[in-house]
């Protein structure tokens, strides 16, 4: 929720910067991986170095996330915050596709029968009704913004899995991640005539800045810190809380003041959000015969493993790691 929190700032912090799309994506990586170095030099003297198969993941999805930057700072431009927020939650259902099929990781029934109620709630936050908004919209940013989606399901699903293989070590995969997008970042503007860093005043450099470190360095070492801790579908549906954080403080901040739909929307994605994540469920009392979970071992992360003593050790993909 903190790392939602902080990642729901980053869109207006965009359009307040007022910097090209290109520049400002590849800003945001390579001014956080100045904050991240020295961090993770401190985490490498307490934890180790990080494996090169960890270096080669955090890499390839630093690639990820740098296209997601890309494409979603551009669709900002040409959908605005609030659509282009919505279009790249689709990955509450790439994250559990992904895990499901390369990990084996269950989907949850009350996360799929929560799933209609998420997007319909997303599309009305996103504004995608109102017909008064179609005027906006194109279908480059539409598209744009589906691909930031794609790329950021992804990028959460590697650094979770890498996250899992090497528990412990956090920021030094963030920081090859940030580098690795911040690369890709500056590769894709050429695309666009290159970054343009000539020109930018002293507020928008210090609005980059407070992009870099919040929306990048603190938003991702909460996230990574808490995926690593939760089943996918859980760090995917607490994530759609980005947008109506979004939609409440372009409120407050740009004097965008949501419609009735999108305070609507709001509040069905909040409902779907605890319904996926069992906040209604009814505490079930232990079936005669079996005891509670006993604890296997704390490894290295602080995560406590457990097992009930009547059935088998546990396994990735089973119960909730």
């Amino acid at each position: 929720m903190g790392g939602a929190l902080c990642l729901s700032v980053s869109a207006i912090l965009v359009k307040l910067a007022g910097v090209d799309a290109a520049t400002t994506a590849m800003l945001r990586c390579a001014l956080a991986v100045l904050v991240l170095v020295p961090l993770a030099i401190g985490e490498q003297r307490r934890r180790g170095c990080l494996s090169r198969p960890g270096i080669g993941w955090a890499a390839i999805a630093g690639v990820a996330l740098g296209i997601d930057y890309a494409a979603w700072t551009a669709a900002i431009y040409q959908v605005g915050a609030g659509i282009s927020t919505v279009l790249i939650n689709v990955q509450v259902i790439v994250l559990p596709l992904l895990a499901l099929f390369i990990d084996r990781e269950p989907i949850a029934r009350r996360f799929l029968r929560a799933l209609p109620l998420m997007l319909l709630g997303m599309s009305f936050v996103g504004g995608i009704w109102d017909v008064a908004a179609l005027g906006m919209r194109t279908v480059t940013g539409t598209l744009l913004g589906l691909l930031a989606g794609l790329s950021y399901g992804a990028y959460l699903f590697l650094t979770r899995r890498a996250a899992l293989d090497e528990p412990g070590r956090v920021i030094q995969p963030l920081t090859w991640a940030t580098a690795s997008a911040a690369v890709t970042t500056a590769l894709l503007a050429t695309f666009t005539g290159g970054p343009r860093l000539t020109g930018i005043g002293v507020r928008s450099w210090m609005l980059l800045i407070v992009l870099a470190v919040l929306g990048q360095v603190v938003a991702w070492l909460l996230v990574h810190h808490g995926s690593a801790r939760l089943v996918p579908t859980t760090t995917a549906a607490l994530l759609l809380v980005q947008p109506v954080l979004a939609l409440a403080l372009s409120a407050a901040v740009l004097s965008e003041h949501p419609t009735r739909l999108q305070i609507l929307g709001a509040i069905i994605v909040i409902a779907a959000v605890a319904v996926a994540n069992g906040l209604f469920r009814r505490r079930t009392e232990i079936q005669p015969g079996r005891t509670k979970p006993q604890p296997v071992h704390t490894d290295d992360a602080g995560i406590t493993r457990f097992r009930d003593s009547t059935g088998p050790s546990p396994r990735r993909g089973d119960g909730p790691f």
